[in-house]
């Protein structure tokens, strides 16, 4: 493909996109870097100890979010798309779970790039994450065609020769910082067709990427933040790299690799993933953005002005706490009163000359007068209680109430605080749902690169398909083939992940004890029935196992046994 392209045509044509990009986010770039340091306190001030006071409601906004709608790994869950009888579609579901499952726990890669994203999107407003297609291969030799009986007494046999084979698959899950991900400027994501991240790579990287010639000429335009002596050193060739951009382009169906600093594209490849919605990437987690544009406003922007009142409150605070001091003046022609605050002990005596003056003066209270604090400290009240309505203000506007922060008012109806839970859910609910599917869409890619590009021994052997029961092997064929077949795959089986939010740890205990509960209430009942019954019982028995999770595996064994009794049900009436 790359020898029928104009390289260097190809480079300007995705060179423009990428300068319209940066020029059109660049402001929101700067904001995000800014909402940033206000989250790490990146500041001169705190490090180096001067009295600015700030109150980062910023910080603790979003570590109370964050577990709020991301609080442990995402677990894959993969059904049949219509809970009906079908054997083969349930194995399939079964055997793209478990090696999704299997993946999943493995590599902690997924679990990262989706809580990394989530911080990006509760910060400068936007996350992503990128998956990739990894073969693994090894050089095995290949044994050359077998002597046959007419080769010659002398003859050299042929050498043996060596060949590239999949070793093993992977489909790992790279988080992309914010500032390295970026798209075709358009108004809403639908209409995007140009995605690209920003890849780093040193020179060897280069080199095995793009081949010796390539890969010696690219400029590493990526240094490391140390001295340019220490750069001209042959050790910190390993510190410096390129920026190399990968872009996927829907519209021509390839993908493009480039860096700013060479002359032509550095190469350009069909879609080989084959993904439903090209794309190895999501949709990112956005946050508020309209319908006229794909840039975001961060959360920090919508209370930044209650934030900066905030830290303008706590400075003041600071100030008069330093203020709220005993002082006090007295008279200079006294010095035992001066003593009696530098000497004076427990029990002690200080002498004081013309003790008459000294009394006709009034005794201490007539040499010393104190500096009066009332008005200092019915201020710093005053301050408290502003302090206190403008974190309010903030919480209405983020939506966290005191039941989502952990505190609630002792005095507060059980109603109140009900009101409240529901307040801060409804804001949350939407974030809640945008991350879950987020983390469900990665979970597609990743079950469509499996699908579409690992071995049938790798899915097998990823999965523990020789472990599922015996009921279950008899369909292993047929369900690995359906897994490959792209349609079938897809009108069968549906892909998605259990519910992100904080859940009692006694749920999967309690969805088997609620199974078991309900299978033994159904079979007390049925038995009871007339046996022209067990047909029907049968079917409906079904019918409630499919809708419990915890019933998935136990499906076949429940076919094995309402098929027996049917059997057994029918054996009357043919002896008739």
């Amino acid at each position: 493909m790359e020898k029928d392209l104009d390289m260097a045509s190809v480079k300007r044509r995705y060179m423009l996109d990428i300068e319209l990009y940066e020029r059109t986010y660049g402001d929101w770039k700067e904001r995000g870097k800014n909402v940033v340091k206000r989250y790490r306190d990146e500041r001169k001030a705190a490090q180096e100890g001067s009295s600015e006071n700030r109150y980062n409601i910023l910080w603790s906004n979003v570590q109370t979010i964050i577990p709020a709608v991301f609080a442990r790994l995402p677990q894959p869950e993969v059904s049949r798309r219509y809970k009906d009888k079908d054997p083969v579609g349930r194995v399939a579901s079964l055997i793209l779970e478990r090696a999704l499952q299997y993946e999943v726990e493995q590599y902690k890669d997924y679990a990262s790039a989706v809580k990394n994203s989530v911080e990006d999107r509760v910060l400068p407003g936007r996350g992503i994450a990128w998956v990739r297609y990894t073969p693994i291969m090894e050089n095995v030799e290949v044994p050359s065609a077998q002597i046959t009986e007419d080769v010659q007494e002398g003859e050299e046999a042929a050498e043996p020769q060596t060949a590239e084979v999949i070793k093993y698959e992977c489909s790992p899950v790279d988080y992309v910082n914010w500032e390295d991900f970026g798209h075709n400027v358009t108004r809403t994501w639908e209409e995007v067709y140009l995605v690209w991240r920003k890849v780093p790579l040193d020179r060897a990287e280069l080199i095995k990427r793009f081949g010796e010639e390539k890969g010696r000429a690219i400029a590493l335009d990526m240094k490391a933040n140390i001295s340019e002596d220490a750069l001209t050193t042959p050790e910190s060739e390993s510190l410096k790299k390129a920026c190399i951009y990968e872009l996927w382009d829907k519209k021509a169906d390839r993908v493009v690799w480039l860096s700013k600093n060479s002359e032509t594209a550095l190469d350009v490849q069909p879609n080989k993933l084959g993904l439903e919605s090209f794309f190895p990437c999501p949709q990112p987690l956005y946050a508020t953005t309209t319908t006229d544009s794909l840039i975001p406003v961060p959360d920090y922007c919508q209370y930044q002005d209650q934030a900066k009142e905030l830290d303008l409150i706590c400075e003041r605070i600071h100030g008069l706490i330093d203020a709220l001091m005993v002082k006090g003046v007295y008279d200079a022609a006294q010095d035992g009163i001066k003593r009696i605050f530098t000497e004076g002990t427990n029990t002690k005596l200080i002498p004081v000359d013309q003790w008459a003056m000294f009394a006709e003066k009034g005794g201490i209270k007539g040499v010393i007068d104190w500096v009066p604090l009332e008005m200092i400290y019915q201020a710093l009240n005053a301050l408290y209680i502003a302090r206190e309505q403008a974190k309010q203000v903030i919480y209405e506007i983020t939506g966290m109430s005191d039941i989502v922060r952990g505190s609630s008012d002792p005095r507060e109806t059980l109603g109140a605080q009900k009101l409240k839970g529901q307040f801060a859910s409804m804001r949350l609910k939407k974030m809640q749902g945008a991350v879950a599917e987020f983390a469900t869409e990665l979970l597609r890619i990743k079950a469509q690169i499996i699908c579409k590009h690992y071995q049938p021994e790798t899915i097998m052997m990823i999965s523990g398909a020789d472990e599922l029961p015996e009921q279950d092997r008899q369909y292993m064929q047929p369900a690995i083939e359906l897994l490959r077949s792209d349609p079938m795959c897809k009108f069968r089986i549906e892909i998605s992940s259990d519910s992100l939010l904080e859940i009692d740890e006694q749920q999967e205990k309690e969805s088997r004890m609620e199974l078991l509960a309900a299978v033994g209430q159904f079979i007390r009942e049925a038995i009871q029935a007339p046996p022209e019954l067990a047909p029907l019982l049968g079917e409906l028995l079904l019918f409630a196992v499919r809708g419990f999770k915890a019933g998935k595996t136990l499906e076949a064994v429940f076919d094995e046994t309402i098929e027996a009794l049917k059997q057994k049900a029918a054996q009357p009436k043919q002896q008739q």
